[in-house]
């Protein structure tokens, strides 16, 4: 019996680079993601947005299971869903670019007066999130290994997500991170809070026109 399953094993193996080259295409490139952990790195720094982008993978791989496990039918069954996950993802961008505007990117004293998104947040996001959705509907459907059975076959493909998902937002938060130099000065600090501010606006927009 543990010969039979050699082969599926072997099966479900191989489509592991076609789901890691997935999950690092989506995770690099720009996203609601990818800009709120730019902004948290550039005002906190990177270790404090740790929390913040581990919820963010293990926020997604929490979705991949929850399609795995037939949540995914909902939409299906109840297709407005996604507009109104939508709206309400694009509202809280929106609110997260005026709390920006308001705070500014804060340095030395006036940072400890702010804080960053802890994990449960940055997990929470990501049900508000229509990227994300569509990220973990794709995978579930097109990745999942049938072999291995939803439950082991959903833990193979959360577990190469959440590898292949942190260090790729790790980046983005690296080069806010870098950023804090140049933000002790408060033309650029303020300059650089409202090219972040209208990053996520145009995000939610973009996210309405999907």
């Amino acid at each position: 019996m543990a010969f039979d399953a050699i082969p599926a094993s072997i099966g479900a193996m191989i489509d592991l680079l076609p789901l890691a080259t997935y999950s690092f295409v989506m995770s690099i490139t720009p996203g609601p993601n990818n800009v709120m952990v730019t902004a948290s790195g550039a005002a906190f720094g990177y270790r404090r947005t740790i929390p913040h982008m581990l919820g963010i993978s293990l926020g997604c791989g929490f979705q991949i299971i929850f399609v795995a496990a037939g949540v995914g039918a909902v939409f299906e069954w109840l297709p407005q869903l996604q507009d109104w996950l939508r709206w309400l993802g694009s509202a809280y961008l929106v609110y997260l670019a005026w709390r920006l505007l308001k705070a500014g990117l804060t340095v030395g004293e006036a940072e400890g007066r702010a804080r960053p998104l802890n994990f449960l947040e940055g997990a929470a996001f990501q049900f508000l999130n229509p990227k994300a959705w569509m990220i973990a509907v794709t995978t579930a459907t097109v990745f999942l290994p049938k072999e291995l059975g939803p439950f082991l076959g959903s833990l193979t493909i959360v577990l190469v997500l959440v590898l292949v998902n942190y260090p790729c937002i790790s980046v983005w938060a690296l080069f806010g991170t870098a950023m804090r130099r140049l933000l002790a000065n408060e033309w650029l600090r303020q300059a650089f809070a409202v090219g972040l501010a209208l990053a996520l606006v145009g995000t939610g927009a973009a996210m309405l026109w999907e």
